[in-house]
């Protein structure tokens, strides 16, 4: 978003003052400025110690300017053709208004400072117009100017103070996401600059999050303080989150979090080792029926994390199998497994394929004819449950 447009319109006014009213005027203005200043360092104690320092100088001039831009929009009236004789003012109380922000103090403070500046100036400016003779119509109108043009000067100030706010914020976040991106590609070196440059202390530990890539900002609001994402770190559909200190305890506080919105947390690893993270909650993208947590299906990881190794130790099982008839197949693979998971428990396996426990002997029996001792080799065995499960 572009910074806003700068108050640029005319400020129209009826007021006429005489020549020598102008000049008295300006005779005063490094008077009225300095009255200024003092004010403000009296009345608003956030500027007590700004305004002595080389911020004070930038500020006296600020004043001076501002000064001077109400004495040429003093010199115009209504009708006159020049579009913004303040233009300079106005330009300066935006950046003016930028700068504050920069330096961490609030659009309260400096409008507090305004309105003083518009007490004094009218003090001091309305005294020289008394001198002159003024009509008290003339002081009135004399008087809504000056206010008038403080109200603009206010208003470009506080322009300024807001899209600075807006522009640092938009700047910090793509150096967060920077970061995120860094971490989750073990660039350490990137990481300690990007850390340092946005006041981000490096936490004990990091989980990976996937989700969802529209709801990753949203998600944020519900995780804890310096969470990050790293938005292109994976693909369209998906985003990296990137959670800070969600071991131990806080664990079960991040997937309440994550419940339901379509999110899978991997394992907390010290933020060096955050891409071992990553990499298994990538992973676990691809497990049917996958949860939450990545912890609670590290078997289905491990079977899945070389699929093509799966294929062939399943080929390598069931290869005893490979005369009989497909449905035969079917019936004595699911009869192993389960044996093998049932210790052999011959009542719990016909329980659990919801078969009579005769019809498990009679399959045990073709087993052990294709199989030989291998049913009770514990290498085998665990190739089995794993290849078959």
């Amino acid at each position: 978003m572009p910074p806003r447009e700068r108050p640029r319109q005319p400020i129209p006014h009826d007021l006429r003052l005489t020549p020598d009213v102008l000049a008295e005027m300006r005779a005063a203005l490094p008077d009225v400025g300095d009255e200024v200043v003092r004010a403000i360092i009296a009345e608003v104690p956030t500027y007590a110690d700004a305004l002595t320092g080389p911020m004070g100088e930038t500020i006296r001039k600020a004043v001076q300017l501002a000064l001077g831009g109400f004495i040429s929009v003093a010199t115009r009236s209504r009708g006159d053709s020049v579009r913004t004789p303040a233009a300079p003012a106005i330009e300066g109380a935006y950046q003016l208004g930028r700068g504050e922000a920069r330096s961490g103090r609030s659009m309260d403070a400096l409008l507090a400072a305004y309105r003083i500046g518009a007490r004094v100036s009218w003090r001091e400016m309305s005294a020289s117009a008394v001198r002159a003779d003024l009509d008290g119509e003339t002081l009135a109108a004399f008087a809504e100017l000056v206010f008038t043009y403080i109200d603009a000067l206010s208003a470009s100030s506080a322009a300024g103070h807001s899209d600075e706010l807006a522009t640092t914020g938009r700047v910090r976040e793509r150096l967060l996401d920077r970061l995120a991106t860094a971490i989750a590609a073990g660039d350490e070196q990137l990481v300690h600059a990007l850390a340092e440059q946005v006041d981000w202390p490096l936490p004990t530990t990091l989980t990976a999050v996937v989700c969802p890539t529209s709801r990753a900002r949203g998600l944020l609001m519900s995780l804890p303080d310096r969470s990050l994402v790293a938005p292109d770190a994976l693909d369209d559909a998906h985003a990296l989150v990137l959670v800070p200190d969600a071991h131990g305890p806080g664990r079960k506080a991040l997937l309440r979090a994550l419940h339901d919105t379509g999110s899978v947390a991997g394992p907390p690893r010290p933020w060096r080792e955050t891409r071992r993270s990553v990499d298994r909650v990538t992973r676990a993208l691809e497990l049917p029926g996958r949860d939450v947590d990545t912890e609670t299906q590290l078997a289905d990881l491990v079977r899945a994390a070389d699929p093509e190794a799966l294929t062939d130790l399943r080929a390598q099982v069931v290869a005893p199998l490979a005369e009989l008839r497909p449905s035969q197949v079917e019936k004595l693979v699911e009869t192993l497994y389960s044996w093998l998971v049932h210790q052999g428990r011959r009542e719990d396996v016909a329980a659990a394929l919801f078969v009579h426990p005769q019809t498990v002997r009679y399959r045990m029996g073709q087993l052990r004819d294709l199989y030989g001792d291998r049913l009770t080799d514990p290498d085998f065995v665990r190739d089995a449950v794993i290849a078959l499960g």
